[in-house]
């Protein structure tokens, strides 16, 4: 009797216990549920809840804060002129004269991004194509720059990111295969320009680099969803400087062996008159006219438009709309020279800074630099649109 009675004392204790137990964590559960809300959270004042990304956040100061032109000065036999300093520079947005903020020749590193068509209908000169891979190196990078490369045909791909490792660069070209027939330009511009948009920029406090996008490709586009205005737009907002190498289909198609399309009886940037809506007409050099076209004028008409209405020119007006410059490769000049006259400007050009002051904020702003030296040529990009603030 006395073991069934200690059993039953123990068993009770128990019971007592777990009870104990059962009453701490309903007290302790009914705590939590009672300092717990109903509903959502309300952000607690002075806490940002979700941050606008990084680059979008550089990116709209760039947009209002910073326009930087190349500037390239010629004397009347045409050779470019090295012993100016700011204090010869007149420069003035919408006829505002501005202040020079950063001035340098030739000096702030390079980031390239170089787009190279991989269309088949260029398959006859691609021995050629794969081996520039040096001269970017050399001539263009140079010994502080660094380079990206894209390569497009019906797709656009990421084939080097950037690198200051000359080698990887001419590698990666060396190692380029054909792709498919098409050619989306305009998505690859597009590519290159977000790419460049990461890259630092020069300021009268910071050093940094000069953006140029490289473009070695026909002038032609099949199937990009961007539009040219549009890419020149946001390109001219960051402060990217296009310089392209011509590609000849007509020199690719007589080359090759078995013909895919009819041969173009002109070269690309020869034919075809685009209509110019509404626009003026600009003194321009010869040097700015295509087959009677002004350059100068259809580019400014491209970037306020926006619209794919640009066909033949979209090389030229890509260049001239941002200051660079265009070289064709379809008469007597091959790939190779046409590289290094594109890398010998690139490291022999002003590059001017200024702070947009007294100018309206929406609409397209014109650039004009002018130097006050008698004979010579100036070439800088025609300025720039910007669209109405963000509401």
């Amino acid at each position: 009797m006395r073991h069934d009675s200690e059993v039953t004392v123990l068993v009770q204790a128990i019971a007592r216990t777990a009870g104990l137990a059962w009453i701490g964590v309903a007290c302790v559960c009914a705590q939590v549920f009672a300092q717990a809300p109903e509903g959502p959270m309300a952000p607690k004042t002075g806490i940002v809840v979700q941050q606008a990304p990084p680059e979008l956040e550089t990116r709209l100061k760039v947009r209002v804060s910073l326009v930087n032109t190349p500037v390239t000065v010629r004397d009347r036999n045409g050779q470019m002129i090295h012993d100016l300093d700011a204090r010869n520079f007149t420069v003035t947005d919408n006829g505002v004269a501005q202040k020079i903020t950063h001035f340098d020749l030739g000096g702030d590193p390079l980031s390239v991004v170089i787009l190279m068509e991989t269309s088949e209908r260029i398959d006859s000169i691609f021995p050629e194509i794969r081996k520039t891979g040096s001269l970017f190196a050399d001539m263009v990078m140079g010994a502080s720059g660094e380079a990206a490369i894209v390569g497009f045909n019906d797709s656009v791909d990421k084939l080097q990111d950037f690198t200051a490792d000359g080698e990887a660069i001419e590698k990666t070209i060396h190692g380029m295969r054909e792709g498919t027939w098409g050619s989306r330009l305009y998505d690859a511009m597009a590519v290159g320009v977000e790419m460049l948009t990461s890259r630092p920029l020069a300021s009268a406090e910071i050093p940094g680099r000069r953006r140029i996008l490289f473009v070695m490709s026909e002038a032609t586009d099949v199937g990009s969803g961007a539009k040219l205005g549009e890419v020149l737009r946001q390109a001219q907002l960051a402060n990217i400087t296009i310089y392209s190498v011509g590609l000849s289909t007509t020199r690719a198609e007589l080359q090759s062996k078995t013909k895919k399309q009819p041969i173009e009886v002109t070269p690309p940037g020869t034919f075809g008159q685009p209509p110019l809506p509404g626009t003026v007409q600009t003194p321009t050099s010869e040097a700015q006219r295509v087959g009677g076209i002004d350059i100068l004028a259809l580019a400014v008409w491209a970037v306020q438009h926006a619209e794919n209405q640009v066909k033949a020119h979209a090389l030229e007006v890509a260049a001239t709309a941002t200051g660079g410059a265009h070289v064709a490769t379809y008469r007597d000049r091959s790939i190779e020279k046409a590289i290094d006259e594109v890398g010998g400007e690139l490291h022999s050009q002003y590059s001017v800074s200024y702070a947009p002051t007294g100018t309206a904020e929406s609409g397209y702003h014109e650039i004009k630099v002018s130097v006050d030296k008698p004979g010579m040529t100036v070439r800088a990009r025609p300025g720039y649109y910007l669209g109405p603030p963000a509401s």
